[in-house]
């Protein structure tokens, strides 16, 4: 009898396999990223900071790291993602005449110092790391009266094809998202002050489940679930699938695709934290980020060359 595996266990590495095949067309497919990064950049319109260092937490190919750099012309503006590839396409988005630093790093082990960020910035990119785990991180790198603004997925998000899915068979097809309520939670604990979370649910419409597929591919978003089917999906089952789907289809003849956004922000206390990182691994201050970039100019001078 197959082992269920929790639907939050993910393999990291096929997703970095993923977000690295994916960099040259993310943009192509990047319609809810752009949107939901301009509602949450809109967000700082209302926050009185002044950051000396800004870092962009899973920035993919700087979508919002780019914004974040003519928005804080004094500040020092960190990119960082886990896919170099993403990485390299952020660098050449940036304008010349601001230099966008750019970290190669998972979000659950930040390679930053303590207390050395004033705004952390995430947008729809937490959920692919334990909560926990990342938001800890996200505090222990926060200077006193830091901010932190992110958006990430809720429960109900790709509802549509969870259930489907369902209808086909019992493996894991879309990764399950964690409750708005969690995600609060989970910012008290990290001694987090002042916390706020907030949800929209917004709806794309595809022609079919095929464009559906195709655009979570481009955006490096497949199943990378611990629970996944082994091998190839049957045709059988995803035909299954593609039927059951077929009782979501609008008067208007297209397929909905729902997506549950959460938003959330809060604030460093004033008193200094200290833990640092206890699983030995190493950090760097933004002096040596010359070290991680180097990773980054290798992917951006394989691209040039294709």
């Amino acid at each position: 009898m197959r082992e269920a595996a929790t639907p939050y266990q993910l393999d990291q590495q096929r997703r970095r396999r993923a977000c690295n095949q994916a960099a040259a067309r993310y943009d192509q497919a990047a319609v809810l990223p752009r949107e939901i990064g301009a509602r949450l950049l809109e967000r700082l319109d209302y926050v009185r900071l002044v950051p000396r260092v800004v870092v962009d937490v899973g920035c993919a190919t700087g979508i919002t790291a780019v914004p974040l750099l003519k928005r804080y012309r004094q500040a020092v503006v960190v990119a960082l993602d886990n896919a170099p590839a993403m990485l390299a396409v952020a660098r050449r988005r940036a304008p010349w005449f601001r230099r966008l630093r750019c970290v190669c790093g998972d979000a659950e082990a930040l390679p930053l110092a303590d207390a050395s960020c004033d705004l952390v910035f995430s947008n729809l990119a937490l959920h692919w790391w334990d909560l926990e785990r990342t938001v800890a991180e996200l505090r222990r790198v926060l200077r006193p009266g830091g901010l932190l603004l992110f958006s990430t997925l809720g429960p109900d998000t790709l509802m549509e094809l969870r259930r489907s899915w369902a209808a086909a068979d019992d493996y894991i097809h879309v990764h399950a998202f964690v409750d708005m309520h969690d995600v609060g939670d989970a910012l008290v604990r990290a001694a987090l002050a002042d916390p706020v979370v907030d949800m929209e649910r917004i709806t794309l419409t595809y022609r079919d489940v095929n464009a559906l597929m195709a655009d979570l591919k481009t955006l490096g978003a497949g199943n990378v679930a611990a629970g996944r089917p082994p091998g190839l999906t049957g045709k059988g089952r995803f035909q299954a699938m593609r039927a059951a789907y077929e009782q979501y289809r609008t008067e208007v003849g297209l397929l909905p695709a729902t997506f549950e956004v959460v938003y959330g922000h809060a604030w460093a206390p004033d008193k200094p934290l200290s833990q640092g990182r206890r699983d030995g691994s190493a950090v760097f201050s933004l002096c040596q980020l010359k070290i991680s970039e180097k990773i980054v100019d290798k992917f951006s001078q394989v691209f040039k060359n294709a």
